[in-house]
């Protein structure tokens, strides 16, 4: 396996990371991947697929959370966000895939969803979250070789534990920072005292300028040689082009206005990796909390209970979770870069950003290492 960056002993922030440094450190959070593989009949490489996140085992619709979105720059699309601004529920898993696989990921999840549900005539209906960044670098994207079979596969697959990042499910065409992107986590547990809660990420990389990114607050961009970058020829757009998407859980009782502001640090964590600051990158981001036991829609107003009974954190106590939620982005972030070796699709090659490379600039960039 290759290094994450806290085997580098690179310390991001102030605050500890959960067991095993990722979404799923927050209870009952599972993450699944498909990948999609191979040559297509026009001779095109195809390197892409499906991440899913699940809140809870078992269908979400019958056990929805609380959620918020947020939006740092919408040149990206994603499904099922309108609901969670108006009623602050997610309804389903969160999805992960490449831009023009959007609307048969979100199909797939309505399909697989129905089957979990009884078949006694109630009414159904569901508006999965699905996500996306653009992988048609590498990736034979308008080939639509994603599938609902890749969807079921996905989510048949996700469990707790560690998770696996870099170049897999829905990152596994992508580009962050001129090098091989893809998939990272991160978790920080804050203390008893703060409320013992967990905050996780996952992020969806394919953003960035290399010159830009930084590590541990070290431009370490700006000591890396660029010969290698894939935008380096003429045929090819300018560097940044691309989005990042990230999904955030905790456990704590959050209510859907909260989630939101939570979303909203994501954008601090992409901020100190030096990302965030392109016109043609889709930043969406979304948080949800587990800390609530929220009913599913009844469907009968007569058996709909007329109040529920929520927990809620005190706002005084609420700005600990927005750190969290910032350092763990951050570090998916980099998690994500140190996950990837090189890949080459459709004539192009994406180097990986490997561990010796990034120590070697860090230490021109002034950072102490091992005496840290």
């Amino acid at each position: 396996m290759k290094p994450r960056a806290r085997d580098l002993n690179l310390q991001f922030g102030q605050l500890q990371p959960g067991p095993l440094n990722a979404i799923t450190d927050v209870p009952g959070v599972r993450v699944g991947h498909s990948n999609v593989r191979g040559r297509s009949a026009n001779g095109r490489d195809i390197l892409t697929g499906v991440t899913v996140i699940e809140p809870r085992a078992g269908s979400t619709s019958q056990h929805p959370c609380f959620a918020g979105v947020h939006v740092l720059n919408g040149n990206g699309d994603a499904t099922g966000l309108e609901w969670i601004r108006e009623a602050g529920l997610l309804t389903s898993p969160v999805a992960f895939t490449n831009t023009h696989s959007l609307g048969v990921v979100r199909d797939a999840l309505i399909v697989l969803d129905r089957e979990q549900q009884p078949d006694d005539g109630r009414l159904y209906w569901n508006m999965p979250v699905v996500l996306e960044t653009f992988d048609g670098l590498l990736n034979d994207i308008n080939g639509f070789h994603v599938k609902p079979e890749h969807v079921a596969q996905a989510l048949r697959t996700a469990t707790g534990g560690p998770v696996t990042e870099g170049a897999v499910g829905g990152g596994s065409g992508m580009i962050c920072h001129e090098f091989k992107g893809g998939i990272g986590t991160a978790s920080r547990r804050l203390s008893s005292a703060q409320g013992g809660w967990t905050v996780g990420a996952i992020v969806q990389a394919n953003h960035g300028i290399r010159n830009e990114l930084r590590v541990d607050g070290y431009p370490v961009g700006r000591y890396m040689e660029k010969a290698d970058s894939p935008f380096l020829k003429a045929s090819l757009p300018h560097p940044g082009m691309g989005s990042i998407v990230v999904c955030l859980a905790t456990d704590a009782p959050l209510l859907p206005h909260q989630c939101t502001r939570l979303a909203q640090r994501a954008s601090l964590g992409l901020a100190r990796t030096g990302g965030g600051n392109e016109d043609h990158s889709g930043d969406i981001f979304i948080a949800f909390a587990t800390g609530n036991d929220v009913p599913p829609a009844a469907y009968e107003s007569k058996k709909a209970p007329t109040t529920d009974h929520l927990s809620m954190v005190n706002n005084d106590h609420i700005s600990e979770l927005f750190l969290a939620a910032t350092e763990a982005v951050e570090e998916a972030i980099i998690n994500a870069l140190l996950a990837c070796d090189t890949a080459e699709g459709n004539g192009h090659a994406v180097p990986g950003l490997d561990a010796e490379t990034l120590l070697k600039a860090l230490r021109r960039a002034g950072w102490p290492g091992e005496q840290a």
